[in-house]
């Protein structure tokens, strides 16, 4: 037989395998550290949801945003409440719109030892004349939001309006269904409320 002759002499032997690929060995070994690198990355992301970092860094922000949430809401109710006029700064005209006398009379002088000015008092206009069914009507010039939310304070359930008025003062119009005025503690509790707000109890619920 032709080709390369082996002499055995008993102490080395032919070497009869090929030899193994180092790239594969490489390959495998990157393959191996790639893949316990993303087991050790999977399980810290799994012990920070369960142990509740998460959850606490986000109810760390809710609760920053409910604060200034809230600071805001706070900042523009005393804003609004800065506009808001004093009683003794606005005249109010009482009209009597039912077939019931001296109403008009024993409202503006309740309203008076309440702290605001009396302008006339007497009937209402004809076109308010036996027309008004709530408790009141009260009307105001276009700009008077404010002074009529200070008036409202003293009669339950009176409608506000306005109109094209030049002046500034405002009408109270009782209407049929008209008792009384709100008594003095409870409209005094309105109008502390409007003059001293507190935050907004609805953004409190959404936080």
């Amino acid at each position: 037989m032709g080709g390369k002759k082996y002499r055995i002499t008993g102490d080395r032997y032919p070497r009869m395998r090929r030899p193994r690929h180092r790239r594969r060995i490489v390959l495998t070994v990157v393959a191996t550290a790639c893949a316990l690198g993303l087991a050790g990355w999977g399980t810290l992301q799994l012990i920070d949801v369960f142990g509740g970092r998460g959850s606490t860094a986000q109810a760390s922000q809710g609760t920053a945003h409910c604060r200034d949430h809230g600071k805001r809401d706070t900042a523009q109710a005393r804003t609004a409440a800065r506009k808001l006029p004093a009683p003794g700064s606005l005249t109010v005209n009482v009209f009597n719109a039912t077939p019931r006398s001296g109403l008009a009379k024993r409202t503006a002088d309740e309203l008076r030892k309440r702290g605001f000015k009396i302008g006339e008092v007497g009937n209402a206009p004809a076109a308010y004349d036996k027309k008004v069914k709530g408790s009141g009507i009260l009307l105001g010039p276009a700009a008077a939001d404010g002074p009529l939310k200070v008036l409202a304070t003293q009669l339950t359930g009176a409608q506000r309006k306005t109109d094209g008025r030049k002046g500034t003062d405002l009408d109270l119009i009782i209407g049929d269904t008209f008792k009384d005025l709100t008594t003095q503690q409870n409209a005094a509790k309105s109008l502390a409320l409007l003059t001293h707000p507190s935050p907004s109890p609805a953004a409190d619920a959404k936080c």
